[in-house]
């Protein structure tokens, strides 16, 4: 056994990552995740899917959630995916991911999954009440990497160790069936600079689409007036910008506005500083809703016209569908042959 990745891999990336139709996306989202799909849809082969399956962990409303998925998918083009480029999906319409999470249920460990911080998070006192999806949701992870044998998925902080318990998977399989490097230990993309964007309200806490207030993030679909009213209320202190990071890291929500405004700019933060560096709110809030309508109004109305056309989204994800479909058969195959089943 070996933790390489097989000959075939080399030089043959491919990249698979998925966002979930559950509430707007929002700034957040757009620094952290969907402005590196389109830079890295260049670098690799990329798969990108709406994880309709994995929203089920919590109810949703059937009457909305294909129209929750058309707005993910909106989103993914509006910033610049291009399905000519990127095969873009929705989970659901793959078999494989699901009969796949099937057989690494067989093969993770109940130890791996006690150990997700994430489920206990969500879970909190009362996991006994939780789904069973809720829980099992890092094993459906693994089998929506490893249908198309992805080389790297995308991370945050928050993430992290459902890529670990994939490559776990990954090497018990290889290990237990005796097939060396038939599934690829997918690497890490760190998204780097702008992943981690705060709240508007409370800079200790990340952007969320959960959050109860809409104050508390900016969305995709917010037009001009709503981008700048929510950055000239986003809470601040009373003091000036100072001229060093160091400085910053005791004053959270100015930390995090001044991250957006570097993020959204394309320079570091040590840049932002050294322009407004002794300046107050009052100058620099009027800055930073300038350049975040500059770069996220023409999101939201690409967004809204996609939105009222809803037959050029569904085609895109009929054909992406079709193409994911086919990528994932093969891996589908061989893994029922290898543990024996008798449609293998």
């Amino acid at each position: 056994m070996t933790d390489e990745a097989p000959a075939a891999y080399v030089g043959q990336k491919r990249i698979v990552s998925g966002v979930q139709p559950t509430g707007d996306l929002h700034l957040g989202n757009y620094l952290g995740a969907l402005i590196k799909f389109v830079r890295m849809q260049h670098e690799m082969e990329t798969f990108i899917f709406v994880a309709d399956l994995h929203a089920l962990t919590e109810w949703q409303d059937p009457a909305k959630l294909k129209d929750q998925v058309r707005e993910i998918v909106a989103a993914f083009l509006a910033v610049g995916v291009d399905p000519k480029i990127a095969t873009i999906f929705a989970q659901s319409s793959v078999p494989a991911h699901a009969e796949l999470a099937w057989i690494f249920n067989c093969v993770a460990r109940l130890g791996w999954l006690d150990r997700m911080t994430q489920f206990k998070d969500k879970a909190g006192k009362h996991k006994e009440r939780s789904s069973v999806g809720l829980y099992t949701y890092p094993v459906l992870q693994a089998a929506d990497i490893l249908a198309h044998k992805a080389t790297h998925v995308p991370v945050g902080e928050d993430q992290r160790q459902h890529l670990e318990l994939t490559r776990d998977i990954a090497a018990k399989f290889n290990h237990d069936f005796d097939r060396p490097g038939f599934f690829p230990l997918a690497e890490a993309v760190v998204q780097g600079p702008g992943a981690r964007i705060m709240s508007l309200r409370d800079g200790k806490v990340k952007m969320s689409k959960s959050d109860p207030s809409d104050y508390s993030r900016i969305n995709l679909t917010d037009d001009a007036e709503a981008i700048s009213q929510k950055v000239r209320k986003a809470r601040t202190d009373a003091e000036p910008l100072p001229d060093n990071l160091e400085a910053l890291k005791a004053r959270p929500e100015a930390e995090n506005l001044v991250g957006v405004y570097a993020a959204l700019s394309g320079v570091t933060a040590e840049v932002v500083l050294k322009e407004f560096a002794g300046q107050g709110f009052g100058a620099f809030k009027p800055k930073l809703a300038d350049l975040a309508v500059s770069v996220m109004g023409p999101i939201g109305a690409e967004m809204r016209r996609l939105l009222a056309d809803k037959g050029e989204i569904d085609r895109i994800l009929a054909a992406g569908g079709e193409k994911a479909r086919d990528t994932a058969a093969p891996t589908l195959a061989e893994v029922k042959k290898i543990v024996g089943y008798w449609a293998g």
